[in-house]
């Protein structure tokens, strides 16, 4: 079956008692069991039968074979957030006196994660240009744990070769991570450009119009140990397991995923494509775009379409609060990939804890906003945008 069709009909473990064409939502903490051996089994990972809603729900079972089936991994966990997913999975990988080569260009909780949190117990961070293999070369020690990368960065929106980062890291025999949240994991095949262990923020594209919080840990089995951490300490150490209703709503979303992803992607490249010749806006990023310098690493990593972020620049930073102010259609709030198109600026908001130095640094610049495109017709949204800048008024 294509993608598309699998995400709709996959099987459930188990036919279900009624006939249900959906999932049901088994809202529980724990189970029965029939004697002592089927409790010592299931408890024992010697049989497929759940033991606490904790570590193991049918509900979150399913969305997590359905991703396995599409994606072709050898485990996935679903956790309760994208940021779960990685702090987990970078847990799992690291210990004191390791350290994790990536970039400044990150997300900016996961910026910290790597370079606070995980420092206080002993981790490194070695940063670098990921999109300069010989750096990333540099970078890379003895005591690396693994490479971490977002295949488009957010906000500044760069692409690095993947396949150059996953030839060092079998070179140096560790693992390459990567967040794929910026393009769904079925427009493309990341384990085959040498990515083993994906990170995704489900709430993201899967989730269906922001209905939930979740993340997933898409694990290829190319790792050594990885999968028994995550399956017998992180898992159940750490309490970060999905809850059902959250997989329920996301199992349906991704029945969804394939239809609104390429209408958001269209939005999108359209609405790029329009905005370059606005003089109230100096500067378009898309990664769709032709003229756009990673355009065509792009195109051989992700396929034909880029995604549903993209960022413009304004003159400075009050000329970006008074558009967010102006905005009409478009909502202002934070998160990715909802059906609605939203609007942020970065650099007083998810990068506002960090310092002004801090930021040139990220290269996070006050004159950015930050567009995710939904659903809507694209005419409405750029009408607005026009408006919002001051060229011309929502007629």
């Amino acid at each position: 079956m294509k993608k598309q069709t699998q995400a709709i009909h996959t099987a459930f473990q188990h036919p279900d008692t009624y006939g249900s064409l959906a999932m049901p939502v088994y809202h529980t903490a724990a189970y029965e069991f029939g004697n002592a051996a089927e409790m010592a089994d299931a408890f024992c990972g010697r049989s497929d039968s759940p033991d606490y809603s904790r570590v193991t729900n049918p509900t979150v079972t399913y969305f997590e074979r359905k991703v396995r089936e599409l994606t072709g991994a050898a485990h996935v966990t679903a956790l309760s957030s994208g940021m779960a997913a990685i702090s987990n999975t970078l847990m799992a990988l690291s210990a004191t006196g390791k350290n994790i080569v990536s970039s400044r260009h990150l997300f900016g909780n996961t910026f910290s994660l790597i370079t606070q949190t995980l420092a206080r117990f002993g981790v490194g961070a070695h940063l670098c240009d990921l999109t300069d293999p010989e750096a990333v070369r540099q970078a890379v020690d003895s005591d690396t744990c693994c490479i971490f990368l977002e295949i488009i960065t957010n906000p500044q929106l760069e692409v690095a070769d993947i396949t150059a980062l996953a030839r060092i890291a079998r070179e140096l025999g560790i693992p390459l991570v990567a967040d794929t949240t910026a393009i769904p994991f079925t427009e493309f095949n990341a384990h085959s450009l040498g990515v083993d262990i994906e990170v995704v923020s489900s709430t993201k594209y899967l989730s269906g119009g922001a209905t939930s919080i979740g993340g997933l840990v898409i694990d290829y089995g190319t790792t050594e140990g990885f999968a028994e951490r995550m399956g017998k300490e992180q898992l159940f150490n750490l309490g970060a397991y999905m809850t059902p209703h959250v997989a329920y709503m996301q199992n349906l979303g991704l029945e969804t995923l394939h239809a609104r992803y390429r209408v958001q992607a269209a939005n999108t490249l359209s609405l790029a494509q329009a905005l370059k010749s606005v003089p109230q806006i100096c500067s378009v990023n898309y990664v769709g775009l032709p003229d756009n310098p990673f355009y065509a690493l792009a195109q051989k990593q992700f396929g034909p379409t880029a995604g549903a972020m993209m960022t413009i620049d304004l003159p400075d930073a009050e000329a970006c609060y008074r558009f967010i102010n102006r905005l009409r259609l478009i909502r202002r709030a934070t998160n990715l990939f909802d059906n609605k198109s939203l609007a942020i600026h970065p650099a007083s908001t998810i990068f506002g804890p960090f310092t002004a130095e801090q930021r040139r640094e990220m290269d996070v610049k006050d004159t950015t906003i930050r567009l995710s495109v939904g659903l809507e017709d694209p005419d409405d949204l750029l009408h607005d945008i026009l408006q919002a800048v001051g060229a011309t008024p929502l007629s």
